[in-house]
């Protein structure tokens, strides 16, 4: 019986203990879920709030990208004198203008950018009609703009000569970056620069060219602008304005590709309208003392 008693006595202690340790395992385990989903639920709550500022730059690629996005370089100085030392042809068609000036004769000289270097190309007849008996030099490079004229004849361009007449047409490579104050600003650095050496020569400062194929053109309206600064730079004495642009322009306002072909450049059609449209004014000039 006693046997039987302790037998007993022995299975409800193993049974209890395996019960508390069950029990103990299940807290331990639903403890740790608690934490589990308790943490979860902390981290969808952060996801959730409201993001400042600052990390939404952070994370939106099209506003980084506009933060990034570095600014334009300021539009040149149109009076500060400035060479194209970079490109070697620039440098090499100066050094020939200043063997060409050295004949010291020249009655008229034309100075400005790819419009007026035109004429050793599409004008070549037309000048050696018109132009070689005045013994004229043509000093007009591509791609020039005023700042580079005004470096060219800081250097020698118009050193050692006594030109009667300086046709100058010059500014439309301004029209990409500066405004149409800048742009005249430019050409009146040019005309005093003339002025001051060559104070015996008169200027025939002409209208920068019309472009663009219609009259709405952004670059169009900016020579327009510029123009009506530059006329005002005609003094009734030493300096001339002369606007030949409407001679290049249909009467719709369009430009043919018969007269510029890429409404900039003329044909030979248009440096016959531009000889004929300034040699009235130019034998003129060349007359008078």
């Amino acid at each position: 019986m006693m046997k039987y008693a302790f037998t007993l006595l022995i299975t409800l202690i193993t049974t209890a203990a395996a019960f508390v340790a069950d029990s103990s395992r299940d807290r331990n385990v639903f403890a740790a879920q608690a934490s589990a989903d308790d943490f979860a639920k902390v981290e969808i709550r952060k996801a959730d709030a409201p993001r400042s500022d600052q990390n939404a730059k952070s994370t939106d690629p099209s506003r980084d990208a506009k933060k990034e996005k570095p600014k334009p370089p300021p539009p040149p100085s149109t009076t500060e004198p400035a060479p194209r030392s970079d490109q070697g042809w620039w440098m090499k068609k100066h050094e020939q203008f200043l063997e060409s000036v050295k004949r010291g004769d020249a009655e008229v000289i034309f100075i400005g950018d790819s419009i007026t270097q035109g004429w050793e190309g599409g004008g070549k007849s037309i000048w050696r009609r018109w132009y070689e008996p005045r013994k004229a030099i043509n000093l007009g490079i591509g791609g020039d703009q005023t700042q580079h004229v005004l470096w060219r004849l800081d250097h020698g361009e118009v050193d050692g000569i006594h030109p009667k007449v300086a046709v100058v047409m010059i500014g439309t490579n301004n029209t990409g970056r500066n405004t149409p104050e800048q742009i005249a600003d430019g050409v009146k650095a040019i005309v005093e620069k003339l002025r001051s050496k060559l104070p015996k020569t008169k200027i025939l400062l002409l209208a920068i060219f019309p472009r663009d194929q219609k009259p709405e053109g952004e670059k169009r309206r900016r020579v327009k602008a510029a123009n009506e600064i530059i006329a005002k730079f005609d003094d009734g004495k030493t300096v001339k304005y002369l606007d030949i642009g409407d001679r290049f322009i249909e009467t719709d306002g369009t430009i043919s590709k018969e007269i510029m072909p890429d409404y900039l450049h003329l044909t030979s059609k248009g440096y016959r309208i531009w000889a004929d449209a300034i040699e009235p004014t130019l034998w003129v000039m060349t007359q008078s003392d």
